[in-house]
């Protein structure tokens, strides 16, 4: 069963992204040690696509690994 928009913002923002909103529905997620952004569309009550969850699991791992290795 997909997740819900809101619980991948959730989340992001336990882990320490910061969001700005974007045109419509979209919002666009910043984290210092992840080397990009995510962009999030549709109503918090929404499924998600998987290939977003996929996306958002990804850079949640790969601020974890930085943060466990002291980068910055």
């Amino acid at each position: 069963m997909p997740k819900k928009i809101r619980e991948l913002k959730q989340m992001l923002l336990k882990v320490g992204f910061t969001s700005r909103t974007g045109k419509g529905s979209h919002t666009n997620w910043f984290h210092p040690l992840y080397s990009g952004r995510i962009t999030i569309s549709g109503k918090d009550s929404s499924d998600a696509k998987e290939y977003l969850e996929k996306q958002i699991l990804k850079a949640i791992e790969e601020v974890e690994r930085k943060g466990s290795n002291g980068q910055a």
